[in-house]
């Protein structure tokens, strides 16, 4: 009986201790189950690349008053274009094409200057233009004829009613619009040393009149009518001229004032200055 006893005994002691080994196993598997996980670190913060930074373009409604300013320089490349110029008209496409008709003209004196402020040669390929930035690189080509020229734009004109450039005497032979005067051309422009669209110093040109006093009229009726504009009156070759240039030569003021202006001797055009 007693050895039955001691081995009922010690079965309950070895029970006893498995079933607290076992308690204890399981308890500490429940506290690595539900201990706090290290909180995420915010990842490192991606550097930014560094872009260069520009200088904004200032507008035309931010430049100066320069209504009396003088228009700088633009120099040409000697003979009107280079063998840059050619190279890149043939590697490039036009930005802009334009048709109407050409004219030629010559200097009424020698020395006279264009106005990109050189002295006007008959033999360089340059053509003036009313609205292209000065030195804009430009291709004429005569729709009869097919016979085409590289030229920069030099001086401001022509002045007449449905013309829309002047050929110099060298580029007037080079595109066949010499000796005959007046052809229909296509304009194709491949490269403008300002915006065509934006900025630029703009004014109206009102003219030709064949009296000096109508011109001295005029003008005084535009210095009433416009105080902020500098108005002057000048000579042309055989004619006067009126130009008026508005506050700050800004464009859209000098397309108001054009749109408004019906004189009853001459026209109003729109000339870009620069």
């Amino acid at each position: 009986m007693d050895s039955l006893l001691q081995r009922s005994s010690r079965r309950l002691v070895l029970w006893t201790g498995l079933a607290l080994a076992l308690a204890a196993v399981f308890g500490c598997g429940h506290k690595r189950n539900t201990a706090q996980l290290p909180a995420p670190q915010a990842a490192p913060p991606v550097a930014q690349p560094a872009y260069p930074t520009y200088p904004t373009r200032p507008t035309h409604r931010t430049q100066p008053s320069a209504s009396g300013g003088r228009i700088p320089i633009t120099p040409l490349p000697t003979g009107g274009v280079s063998p840059d110029d050619l190279e890149y008209i043939a590697t490039h496409r036009p930005i802009l094409s334009e048709e109407g008709d050409a004219t030629w003209y010559t200097a009424p004196y020698k020395g006279r200057k264009a106005a990109n402020g050189e002295v006007f040669s008959d033999a360089a390929l340059t053509a003036a233009h009313r609205t292209l930035p000065m030195g804009s690189l430009i291709v004429v080509t005569n729709l009869a004829t097919n016979l085409s020229s590289a030229m920069r734009i030099s001086d401001r004109g022509p002045f007449v009613p449905d013309k829309i450039i002047d050929l110099t005497l060298a580029s007037a032979r080079a595109t066949g619009v010499y000796p005959i005067g007046t052809a229909r051309v296509r304009i194709d422009v491949y490269r403008t040393p300002k915006p065509i669209d934006s900025g630029g110093r703009w004014c109206v040109q009102i003219g030709a009149f064949t009296s000096e006093r109508r011109a001295e009229k005029l003008k005084e009726q535009l210095l009433r009518r416009y105080p902020d504009a500098r108005v002057i009156e000048f000579p042309g070759e055989d004619s006067y001229w009126v130009r008026i240039r508005p506050e700050g030569d800004n464009r859209e003021q000098a397309e108001w004032i054009a749109r408004q202006l019906h004189p009853s001797e001459g026209d109003a055009y729109l000339t870009r200055l620069d």
